[in-house]
């Protein structure tokens, strides 16, 4: 008999309607009535630790879930979290960082419609999950849709359609059908103890380059976040003509303020030596992300600043793989 816990957290799974369109309001024994497709050999316990929507939840609730799989870790085979999807991708990250040298499987997922509606994938969503918490497997996943991603390599690409996220830069773990679970990548198991580390900062900020991008955001940057993250152009350059954004760079990582460059693209990643204008930013020890999705470096990036105040320190925790999150062809090191 494997013993899996349910964590809800609210989301649009357990979703009702409200006054003012749909809200979280479903219990988790509520949710797992809608799954009686769940084998007999498998024993779920459910816990609600909240019922917000996934655009509410903050870095500070990504603790509550890791200190709740860590207090219960000892008890149970498996962990299914239920979430909203629009942040579920940054708290499958988060929850990667925290929770280092899992042996047992931690499932985020969710669905696009609530369980309680008659068309819903969240039925499929939930079975699969609690099958898949029953797997031997050590690490977070995220799935959906029956398909299981690295919970670093998630992303979120549909509002509406049922297979919502995609595995970026990564093969997917493996896909699930019934009872069936079909690997594609199996990660072998950390030889380790199970190292909770929920310590973060969520002094970071996300800048999307545009044409036409004012040097002088950066200045309001600098009084009020420990650490900027560039979603730049292609491979990662940054303007150096007309509103030439370098000075500004300079003076973030002179103020011991981390700067890692990402690129708006979804694959393949950054590549800061390719062009001239990649080149002129890299002299200013910025950090590089490699093939890391915007969700993964967001969250990695704050458990870091949680860690240490040193910048050196926190380049090289961003530039090193953990969890599966950076492709190591693609690592660069200044």
């Amino acid at each position: 008999m494997k013993r899996i816990l349910l964590l809800a957290t609210g989301g649009t799974i357990a979703s009702v309607e409200g006054n003012e369109g749909l809200v979280p309001g479903m219990s988790p024994d509520e949710l797992l009535r809608y799954c009686l497709n769940v084998s007999e050999s498998i024993e779920v316990t459910c816990k609600i630790l909240m019922n917000r929507d996934s655009t509410n939840m903050q870095p500070e609730h990504w603790v509550m879930m890791a200190n709740a799989i860590a207090d219960n870790y000892t008890m149970y085979d498996g962990f299914v979290i239920t979430h909203g999807t629009d942040t579920l991708a940054y708290t499958s990250s988060a929850l990667s960082y925290m929770l280092q040298g899992l042996q047992k499987p931690v499932v985020v997922t969710g669905s696009q419609v609530p369980i309680s509606f008659s068309r819903t994938d969240a039925v499929k969503n939930v079975a699969d999950s609690i099958r898949f918490a029953c797997e031997d497997i050590g690490g977070v996943f995220v799935v959906f849709d029956g398909r299981v991603i690295i919970g670093t390599r998630a992303v979120k690409i549909r509002t509406k359609s049922y297979d919502a996220f995609e595995s970026i830069n990564h093969p997917y773990v493996a896909y699930i059908t019934g009872d069936i679970v079909k690997y594609y990548f199996k990660p072998e198991k950390m030889h380790q103890e199970l190292s909770v580390d929920t310590r973060i900062s969520p002094d970071v900020f996300v800048l999307k380059l545009f044409p036409g991008t004012k040097p002088e955001v950066f200045d309001f940057v600098k009084t009020c976040y420990r650490g900027v993250i560039i979603e730049s152009f292609g491979n990662g350059g940054l303007p150096f003509e007309d509103r030439n954004l370098l000075p500004k760079i300079k003076e973030l990582t002179e103020a011991g303020i981390t700067v890692i460059i990402t690129t708006q693209c979804l694959e393949e990643g950054e590549d800061l030596y390719l062009y001239e204008v990649g080149r002129k930013a890299a002299q200013y020890n910025v950090t590089l992300s490699g093939d890391m999705n915007t969700e993964a470096i967001v969250s990695k990036l704050m458990w870091a600043l949680g860690k240490t105040n040193d910048c050196k320190e926190v380049k090289k925790i961003i530039e090193t793989p953990i969890s599966w999150d950076l492709t190591t062809d693609n690592e660069k090191v200044d």
